[in-house]
């Protein structure tokens, strides 16, 4: 029950690595407030992860909106007298048409959209808790970059690896600025997860370059969204009360 009596914001918590952690979280003790911008997969999760255990809120939010996002956390605070976690788990490479595209294959629209989803809702949210944590002096922030913005991995565009290595940058950053207040900052850069949105590009790839990304692997798999999800909760938790600016490659050894 690492945590009791806490208030976790989780964003995209209706699936992938954000729903794992929302079903730990909960199970543990924390009141889990499952943050998504889709109505009808927020409303098929929020069931499902109160039957997992635990206390469950799904409220329907756009995390690259400004307006929605203060007023969400105001009302968050309000109800819940304030919010002990922010995991900020928006992001990806697949809301452009083509992923792995090179360089030169990128649009403008296509590089701002990639780092407006990648970099803009994990502002936005993390600029409206901070006063809160700030005047309670304690809270834990963990934010998704990739191995890509390390620029380890060869299925994804240099926008989107461009982006994550900005999560790493403010990642780092951010901790600096809030270790004083109390507040811990940290990422994980998980390498090829099987999520609902990338197993369908996953299971496109050939049998070769499924066994190739395997065999790169040391452990020799690919990993789940649980595995993401229990590094995650490590650094959400007071077993991390020393860990801050950090950025944890969970890659199975990549």
């Amino acid at each position: 029950m690492r945590f009791r009596g806490k208030v976790a914001l989780i964003t995209a918590a209706a699936n992938g690595i954000g729903r794992a952690t929302a079903a730990i979280m909960a199970r543990e003790g924390a009141t889990v407030i499952a943050i998504d911008n889709h109505r009808g997969r927020l409303d098929e999760a929020v069931p499902a992860l109160r039957l997992g255990g635990g206390k469950v809120e799904g409220r329907l939010v756009d995390a690259l909106d400004a307006a929605q996002v203060d007023a969400a956390v105001a009302e968050i605070e309000r109800d819940h007298g304030g919010i002990d976690i922010l995991v900020n788990a928006v992001g990806g490479s697949t809301v452009i048409d083509k992923p792995a595209a090179r360089t030169e294959e990128l649009t403008l629209a296509d590089w701002q959209k990639l780092i407006a989803f990648n970099l803009d809702g994990t502002f936005l949210f993390t600029h409206a808790v901070i006063p809160g944590m700030r005047r309670r002096r304690a809270g834990k922030i963990v934010n998704l970059a990739s191995i890509a913005g390390r620029g380890l991995s060869a299925n994804s565009s240099s926008a989107y690896a461009a982006a994550k290595g900005g999560i790493v940058a403010f990642t780092r950053k951010l901790a600096h600025e809030l270790g004083p207040d109390g507040i811990n900052v940290n990422a994980i850069a998980p390498s090829v997860t099987l999520t609902e949105r990338i197993r369908p590009h996953w299971e496109k790839r050939s049998q070769g370059s499924q066994a190739e990304e395997i065999e790169r692997t040391p452990l020799r798999r690919v990993a789940e969204a649980v595995d993401q999800a229990n590094v995650i909760c490590f650094l959400a938790s007071s077993d991390a009360d020393f860990v801050t600016g950090i950025t944890i490659d969970v890659t199975g050894g990549v």
